[in-house]
């Protein structure tokens, strides 16, 4: 009962400081961290979770269906195949890069072993663009740019997760890596996500069926639940299903798209808040003085490094505008797919979790802070609405200025200058 009224009390605070959120570096992420933080263990005491609770995992796994159902809704298969080059240079060249050099950083400079450091590549590889919500959701940064984090944080998180389980095989010395079970899961993942919508659109469609209006929202929650229920009982990939059907709903009921849109965003973000209190619960001051200095300085290089490092070799040769790819280099937060991966490795119980959980954690921690707090930032650079109103006036004044100074002299003044009477364009004083 209390984390219930704590999430009610820190939500109401949430929405009443939104409005100045989205004007500053103020978050509202960062404000469910910190409040998580302040009320686990390691502060005040007034919520005890631990890691391998099993309500915090199912949180976390409900949290990012959400997000994938709702982020594959923006998008159909027409969008995507028109669209597909730039996240195809992402997921095809980037994913793979930053795992690489994440566990390049990780050996090199936190220390652990070949396999502990691909491990922590694979787990923080995904993306989640909820914590850049000023970039993504802003019309006046250029689409291309939007479309690309949101269909790279969309896939990203499906594609890392056979890394994930294969490598915790590995670490954990087993001789079987079920590699074609990985495959059929990954496989029916995806039939799921596409039958299970475009079976009840099309029955919706048919002379036998109507949906009133005032159902008409629920029929993608109806969708979405289906899905997640079939995926648990089959153990398919339920984050590739989520993509999968969101995506077909897109596609074939843009009238459910529609209707679901606004309603199915607030879910998600409900969700992901949620999750974020939990996740900050599990953190306390022990915990971060437990980390070694290489540890921190992993945690920055892996966000300030690993992932402008991969893009920019991704997109040579793209052709896209300096200032989107150098958008799309930094916003690479770590969201809700790396805290499920990462309490899928400490539920492992393979030697050294708790310390390679620490350096994930860490890494979160400090992306949610980083990149949720700049998002307003860059988004300004693409839309002058979101600047201050002492820097859109000082940019107006400059702006009228410089056409001033650009504007050919008036006819009064040119006949000052040059209209004078003969005899008189000899210099002062001959």
């Amino acid at each position: 009962m209390s984390l219930l009224l704590i999430f009610a009390v820190v939500l109401l605070l949430a929405v009443l400081l939104s409005a100045l959120a989205h004007r500053t570096v103020l978050s509202t992420a960062v404000l469910f961290l910190v409040a998580g933080f302040l009320v686990g263990d390691g502060v005040f005491g007034l919520v005890h979770v631990t890691a391998r609770s099993p309500e915090v995992a199912t949180l976390a796994e409900l949290a990012l269906f959400a997000v994938l159902f709702t982020d594959g809704m923006r998008v159909g298969w027409a969008d995507l195949r028109a669209a597909w080059r730039l996240p195809g240079r992402a997921l095809g060249w980037g994913l793979p890069l930053t795992l690489l050099v994440t566990a390049a950083l990780a050996h090199y400079v936190a220390g652990l072993n070949w396999v502990e450091s691909l491990l922590v590549g694979a787990i923080l590889a995904p993306t989640d663009p909820v914590f850049a919500a000023a970039l993504v959701g802003n019309e006046r940064v250029p689409g291309r740019l939007r479309h690309l984090l949101n269909v790279e944080s969309g896939v990203n998180d499906g594609l890392a997760l056979p890394f994930v389980v294969v490598l915790l095989a590995v670490a954990a010395h087993e001789d079987d890596l079920h590699l074609p079970m990985l495959g059929t899961e990954l496989l029916l993942g995806i039939v799921i996500g596409i039958a299970v919508p475009w079976i009840a659109i099309r029955l919706e469609q048919t002379r036998w069926f109507a949906v009133s209006p005032q159902y008409l929202p629920l029929n993608a929650v109806a969708i979405g639940l289906l899905v997640l229920a079939l995926g648990k009982a089959s153990h398919a990939n339920l984050f590739l299903a989520a993509f999968a059907a969101g995506i077909t709903v897109a596609t074939v009921g843009r009238q459910q798209r529609e209707a679901f849109e606004h309603f199915g965003e607030l879910v998600a973000e409900i969700l992901k808040l949620a999750a974020l209190l939990v996740f900050g619960a599990l953190l306390s001051p022990a915990f971060f003085a437990d980390v070694s200095w290489t540890g921190w300085l992993f945690a920055i290089l892996a966000l300030v490094v690993a992932r402008p490092v991969a893009l920019w070799i991704s997109f040579l040769g793209a052709r896209l505008d300096l200032r989107e790819q150098l958008a799309a280099m930094w916003f690479g937060p770590k969201g809700f797919a790396s805290v499920v991966y990462g309490l899928l490795l400490l539920a492992s119980g393979i030697a050294g979790a708790e310390q390679t959980f620490a350096l994930v954690a860490l890494t979160i921690v400090l992306s949610i802070l980083l990149h949720s707090s700049t998002d307003v930032i860059v988004a300004r650079g693409f839309d002058p609405d979101l600047l201050p109103a002492w820097q859109q006036r000082l940019e107006t004044r400059g702006r009228r200025l410089i056409r001033r100074r650009s504007q050919p002299p008036s006819r009064s003044r040119t006949r000052r200058a040059t209209d004078r009477p003969p005899g008189n364009d000899r210099p002062p004083g001959d």
